[in-house]
C-alpha cells in the first residue's frame, strides 16, 4: 500500500502542481514548449515500452491493432468536440490528453505496481511526473489565458488529478485477478489516445512555441525516459 500511495500522490502532485504553475507562475511561451516536448518525448517510450510492448505478449498483432485504433478514435473524437465547442487554444485537448490516455494507463499502472520494488515504483513515478507536469501546465496557462477562471481552471484539474489517481487504485485493488488478455486491451487503448494526443496536441504545440529546441527537447524526454526504465528493469532483475 505504501508503494501504491506513492504514485497515486505523484500522479496528483504532477497534475495540480502543474496547473498552479500555468495559473499563477511565469511560464514563457519558448519554456513551455520546450517542457511539453519533453513530455512528449517520455511518453513516446511509455507508449512503446510500458504499454504496446506488453500487450503484445497476450495479444494477437490484429487485436492489438483494434484497441490502439480504439483508443485513437475516442481521443480524435473527444478531441474534435473540445475544439469545436471549447476552443482549439482552450489548452482542453491537452486536459482530454491527460484524461483519455491517463484512466486505461493508470488502470493498467494499478496492476502493475502489485509486488513492484521501491525502485521500479520511484522509475514509474518519475515517468508519470515527467510527462503531466508540462502537459498541466500548458494546458492550464491556456486556459487562463482564455478568460476562464483561475479557481474554475484549478479545479478542472484537481478533478483530472482525482480522477487519474482512482483509476491508479481500482487497478490495484479490482483488477488484480482480471485476465492478462483484458488488461493488454486497455493497454492498448491507452497507447491509442497516446499516440493521437502526440499528433494533434503535444507536438504541434511544442513546435509552434518553441520550434528551435523542440527537437532537442524530444530527445531529452525521451532519454529521461529511457533512463528510468534502465533503473526500473535493473530492479526487477535484481
Amino acid at each position: 500500500m505504501m508503494m501504491m500511495a506513492i504514485v497515486v500522490l505523484t500522479v496528483s502532485a504532477a497534475l495540480l502542481a502543474g496547473a498552479l504553475w500555468g495559473i499563477y507562475g511565469k511560464l514563457s511561451v519558448p519554456l513551455e514548449g520546450f517542457l511539453v516536448a519533453v513530455a512528449g518525448g517520455a511518453l513516446i517510450v511509455s507508449v512503446v515500452s510500458e504499454l504496446i510492448e506488453p500487450s503484445m505478449e497476450h495479444l494477437s498483432v490484429w487485436a492489438a491493432m483494434g484497441g490502439m485504433a480504439a483508443g485513437a478514435i475516442v481521443f480524435t473524437g473527444a478531441d474534435w468536440l473540445i475544439a469545436r465547442y471549447w476552443g482549439d487554444d482552450s489548452g482542453g485537448g491537452l486536459l482530454a490528453a491527460i484524461t483519455l490516455d491517463g484512466i486505461p494507463e493508470n488502470l493498467a499502472l494499478g496492476v502493475a505496481l502489485i509486488g513492484a520494488g521501491a525502485l521500479e515504483v520511484a522509475a514509474l513515478a518519475g515517468s508519470i511526473f515527467l510527462s503531466n507536469l508540462p502537459e498541466a501546465a500548458g494546458g492550464a496557462r491556456d486556459m487562463a489565458s482564455d478568460g476562464s477562471g483561475k479557481l474554475r481552471i484549478f479545479g478542472l484539474w484537481a478533478a483530472t488529478a482525482a480522477l487519474l489517481a482512482a483509476a491508479a487504485i481500482a487497478g490495484n485493488l479490482l483488477l488484480a485477478g482480471v485476465g492478462k488478455h483484458i488488461l493488454a486491451i486497455i493497454r492498448c487503448f491507452a497507447a491509442g489516445a497516446v499516440v493521437a494526443s502526440l499528433a494533434t496536441e503535444v507536438f504541434p504545440k511544442a513546435y509552434n512555441e518553441d520550434r528551435k529546441l523542440a527537437g532537442i527537447a524530444t530527445a531529452l524526454g525521451l532519454a529521461l525516459a529511457f533512463l528510468l526504465g534502465s533503473l526500473s528493469k535493473g530492479s526487477g532483475g535484481a
